[in-house]
């Protein structure tokens, strides 16, 4: 009994031809079948073996697509058609793939096309037509199509075992998978058959939400929960393609990452062959040559680790030369074949590890990949820290170092922020002009017109020491990292650095001719640079032995510096004018920018990406240090004549504090430039200075004219609410205090000072209440 193949729906324009004497199966219908053209006999050689097991009466096998319970007429084609095929694309094969095209252009050899195979090996098979060849693509044997692509990814043949993986890259364009062929009608990508979902989420795209929360959860560490959310939802993390290429990244796999890198393509390439490659989507400005630059380079500094010299030779001539990319980056990697191993990591800046390279090296490559296909690595965690930082952003009074709460909104109350005296210290004779707390806030540092420096401890704010070597005004000291040390500049031409510890003068550099306008540590705290008004002698790198390193030959002025926290920059201002950035491991300047007024003051953040200058123009600018793009301007201060210092401040450096030429202290809130507050700050002249508790963000302090340091806090000691309640109408006499409050306040007085016996402060409290009274 023969059986028969329906190649047409109407069966009564195209008679079907005999394969075997089986009679006629029980046909299916099908919603979309596919309409042949009357064709010439088929042997039983051209049918694939899968077929003919399909047909056989003897060994029936279910074919799963198929609904056994429909109706209708015989519709062959299912057997033809393999499962999961997308019926309603018609290819031609006969052009080059672009993994072929590509593979010559960066010289990778590609396979010949399954089809170029299959007519070779049927010489007498005529040429199909459009619609029998997509049949005849569909129905290749599995010896036909195992050649592997040109991305180095191996391919699979329907029913074979690896036929997911062939699907998954297949439809790896916006990154999920299918397990069966619905097609999503925005994009034509296959996915899993799942309920019917908005598009989506509250505004966002659905997809886009699922796949990160995906990657969110398996970043906290709940696999089984991301997996089951991945096949709930039908979408996956990431495609075949994409996991195959960061497996081949991290395992040093080269081959095959620039296999997988050379069939990617670009947003909006959708041509017939581009369309089917199996690589890659990448970034609308990605670079493919900068990317296998990345690639082979890495793979040159492995070798070279591994001092395999001869083989990271022959990488550096016939893999990175030929990419003819970036001509000095090429110079400096070959001079790295004469570097002895153990200063390759410096020089090369190679991280050296093999696992924190390459996840350092895929971090990069993962720039140029469009995120569509690749999501970058902790994305949830990173629009979260956005959402804190916006929320942050938005609070004016935000000094703390508390992470916001991601259950609420966050807004901090003004009552928290210091905006009242607690203190105000008159030990100078004559103008503040400098005031700085040391690192860990343990001491508070001052110095003045009256030629003395005075460093307090900063529980009871008492003196420990008062510095009188100097000859004329002090006008700008320098904590060490440590705070074992701290550097003075004065107008009599002389830097002195002190023991903080004893108080005594440890060395004395004599400029001579000018005074010494700033100095500035390095990280390490072995060595310093001085800055002066000289012409000849204006900048000096000095070690702590008082060794001169290093000086710097230009004709300058210096009014101030600093050197940037990881100890990589010199950042320089003049009195004529100029800013100028130097490489403070080599002394080389970098650039320089002249400004239409006068700069008195340069900070720099703790993350050395950005620097704060104020200027004689009643404006402090905030520039980027690498890009001298001006990131924000802050107004509203006066400054024309005199030297004015503003700083960072406030918990993680969230404000921007000035003193002025009106006697007010102006802050502003660093992100969003508005100003927070305008605080009175000394009875006349200038607010000079000022300076941020550096552990203690709602604490800071200020220096004037008026001869004053000021300690404004958001909250007072126990003595300090004392007398504020003492001063008040309701609070006249000593009777309205009640003998158990007079208790509380002196044990908050003890526990806020430590340091001092017990008895003393409880004396030191009830004394001033009595005087007050």
């Amino acid at each position: 009994m023969s059986r028969k193949f329906d190649l047409a729906d109407d069966l009564s324009s195209t008679t079907p031809t005999p394969i075997t004497s089986d009679p006629p199966a029980t046909s299916n219908t099908h919603s979309n079948p596919i309409d042949t053209e009357p064709s010439s006999h088929l042997t039983h050689s051209s049918i694939q073996p899968s077929v003919l097991l399909a047909t056989s009466t003897q060994h029936p096998a279910p074919i799963s697509n198929l609904d056994p319970s429909a109706s209708g007429t015989s519709t062959a084609q299912h057997l033809l058609v393999e499962p999961g095929s997308r019926s309603t694309r018609r290819r031609r094969r006969s052009s080059p793939s672009v993994h072929e095209s590509r593979g010559e252009e960066f010289g990778v050899a590609t396979a010949r096309s399954a089809t170029a195979e299959a007519t070779s090996n049927h010489p007498e098979w005529s040429p199909p037509t459009k619609r029998r060849r997509l049949v005849d693509d569909n129905m290749r044997s599995d010896e036909a199509k195992s050649s592997k692509s040109s991305n180095g990814l191996p391919s699979v043949s329907n029913g074979s075992p690896d036929a997911a993986r062939k699907n998954t890259i297949a439809s790896s364009l916006n990154g999920h998978t299918s397990s069966t062929s619905h097609t999503n009608g925005t994009n034509g990508v296959s996915k899993r058959s799942t309920p019917i979902w908005p598009s989506t989420y509250r505004g966002h795209n659905r997809e886009e939400v699922t796949r990160i929360l995906i990657q969110g959860i398996r970043d906290l560490g709940y696999e089984e929960t991301a997996q089951s959310l991945s096949r709930e939802s039908g979408f996956e993390l990431e495609s075949a393609a994409v996991s195959a290429f960061r497996d081949a990244v991290l395992d040093g796999q080269w081959g095959e990452a620039e296999a997988i890198l050379i069939g990617s393509r670009l947003p909006g390439d959708y041509s017939e062959e581009v369309e089917n490659s199996e690589g890659l989507v990448l970034a609308e400005t990605a670079d493919r040559g900068e990317m296998l630059f990345w690639l082979r380079k890495q793979k040159f500094l492995e070798l070279l680790e591994q001092r395999e010299l001869s083989m990271a030779l022959m990488v550096l001539r016939h893999e990175l030369t030929p990419l003819n990319h970036d001509i000095n980056q090429l110079h400096a990697l070959s001079s790295l074949l004469m570097c002895p191993a153990e200063d390759l990591r410096s020089q090369a800046q190679f991280e050296g590890s093999a696992l924190a390279s390459r996840a350092a090296l895929l971090t990069e490559l993962t720039k140029s990949i469009s995120p569509s296909v690749m999501i970058p690595d902790h994305r949830l965690a990173t629009l979260l820290d956005q959402v804190k930082q916006s929320q942050i952003n938005r609070c004016l009074y935000h000094n703390t170092a508390v992470i916001p709460s991601l259950y609420s909104d966050h807004m901090c109350d003004r009552a928290n922020f210091p905006l009242r005296t607690m203190r105000e210290l008159e030990h100078h004779t004559d103008e503040v002009w400098f005031v700085q707390f040391s690192h860990d806030g343990s001491k508070l540092a001052t110095a003045s017109c009256d030629a003395t420096v005075i460093i307090y401890e900063t529980n009871s704010y008492t003196v420990l020491h008062r510095l009188t070597s100097h000859g004329e005004a002090v006008a700008y000291l320098s904590w060490s990292p440590d705070d074992t040390k701290i550097i003075s500049c004065s107008r009599d031409k002389k830097a002195r650095l002190w023991d903080v510890q004893t108080g005594r003068c440890i060395l004395t550099l004599d400029h001579r001719e000018e005074p010494v306008t700033t100095a500035s540590w390095a990280p390490d705290g072995r060595s310093f640079v001085t800055g002066t008004l000289e012409l000849d002698f204006h900048m000096a790198h000095w070690s702590i032995q008082g060794v001169n390193l290093y000086t710097w030959k230009n004709s300058i002025r210096v009014q101030d510096c600093a050197i940037t926290p990881d100890g990589r920059r010199l950042v320089v201002i003049t009195s004529d004018k100029k800013l100028c950035v130097y490489d403070f491991r080599t002394y080389a300047e970098e650039y320089r920018i002249s400004f239409p007024v006068d700069l008195t003051c340069v900070t720099i953040t703790q993350d050395s990406k950005y620097m704060l200058l104020s200027t004689g123009g009643n404006e402090i600018q905030l520039l980027n240090i690498e890009t001298t793009d001006v990131v924000r301007k802050y107004e509203g201060q006066k400054q024309g004549s005199f030297v004015i210092r503003s700083s960072f401040g406030g918990a993680a450096e969230n404000f921007v504090i000035s003193g002025s030429e009106d006697s007010q202290i102006y802050i502003w809130h660093k992100e969003n430039g508005l100003l927070v507050e305008k605080l009175k700050g000394h009875k006349s002249g200038c607010v000079n200075a000022v300076s941020w508790h550096p552990q203690d963000p709602g604490i800071f302090a200020s220096a004037g004219d008026d001869r004053r340091v000021r300690i404004l806090a958001w909250r007072l000691n126990g003595i300090e609410r004392l007398l504020e309640l003492w001063s008040t109408p309701s609070g006249m006499g000593g009777a309205l205090l009640s003998t158990q409050r007079r208790m509380e306040y002196e044990e908050d007085t003890i526990e806020e000072n430590p340091v001092m016996d017990r008895s003393v402060l409880r004396l030191n409290v009830r004394t001033r209440l009595n005087c007050e009274s």
